[in-house]
């Protein structure tokens, strides 16, 4: 019976690995920083590009290691449900973020849709802190990225408008 047990973080790890592999790949598809966004001007406190790409790598590992740990921890059907509900509709809006920003080149409508992403965030975190509170300290720094990046495409606008 241990062995089983021992081999329980299996499933969950594997499939919160590929959930979070798949989302950063669309995503990764879906940002073209190409002339158009190397055009927009740019804060002078923008982080450098290449600091995105490990950003996110460690954002989703954390995403991977939270949803692995909170689903592992629901107590119930209800909770386990709610776990992978906000965590799906999380990937989505940040997918969304992307194709607004990159695809569509509104940052605008990012702007908007970023305050969006934010709360789906918090309300992982919220709800996560009942299931499992290192579950939920793990996507701190997702929700802070967030924040960041919010300013950031905040100020993308404000320096590059109309869109």
């Amino acid at each position: 019976m241990a062995r089983l047990s021992e081999k329980a973080w299996v499933l969950p790890a594997v499939i919160a690995a590929v959930a979070a592999s798949f989302t950063a790949a669309v995503g990764a598809t879906i940002t073209d920083i190409g002339p158009w966004y190397q055009a927009l001007k740019q804060p002078e406190w923008a982080p450098p590009i290449w600091l995105f790409g490990p950003a996110w790598t460690i954002i989703f590992a954390l995403c991977t290691f939270s949803g692995t740990t909170a689903w592992l921890s629901a107590r119930s059907t209800g909770a386990f449900e709610a776990i992978i509900g906000l965590f799906a509709l999380n990937g989505f809006l940040n997918l969304l973020w992307s194709f607004l920003f990159f695809r569509l080149h509104r940052p605008d409508y990012a702007a908007l849709e970023v305050g969006i992403l934010w709360s789906s965030i918090a309300a992982l975190i919220v709800v996560l802190w009942r299931i499992s509170r290192p579950a939920s300290l793990l996507l701190l720094p997702y929700w802070a990225w967030v924040s960041f990046a919010a300013v950031l495409n905040r100020a993308i606008v404000e320096l590059n408008g109309p869109f």
